[in-house]
């Protein structure tokens, strides 16, 4: 019963799969400008930056690679730690990138 009314819900409200929240790091390129971002979505998202569907700073600055990400268990966490990434220094995001992506590629066609 539950898992019908789940089906149901989520065609009402046009989702097609549950939410995921995640934080990301977008880069202009190697070692260049950063954007720290949150979202429930992270592959749309991403795929909205890349096509420069979002207006400001990452289509200004051609920050569009997908260099780090984490995914959270609740949007309220998620946002906590983009609060925590954003106010760190930008060595601190430096660290954590080259920590899980040295070479900085991109992760986005991981993704898919």
């Amino acid at each position: 019963m539950t898992l019908v009314l789940c089906i149901t819900f989520q065609k009402i409200t046009n989702h097609t799969k549950p939410m995921q929240p995640a934080i990301y790091i977008l880069a202009s390129q190697l070692r260049g400008t950063l954007y720290v971002g949150v979202t429930s979505d992270l592959i749309k998202r991403v795929w909205q930056h890349k096509n420069n569907l979002v207006d400001g700073f990452t289509k200004q600055y051609a920050v569009h690679t997908l260099v780090y990400f984490e995914l959270h268990a609740s949007m309220v966490n998620a946002i906590s730690r983009e609060k925590q990434l954003k106010a760190g220094s930008r060595a601190k995001k430096m660290a954590l990138i080259e920590g899980m992506n040295p070479l900085w590629d991109d992760l986005y066609p991981g993704l898919l």
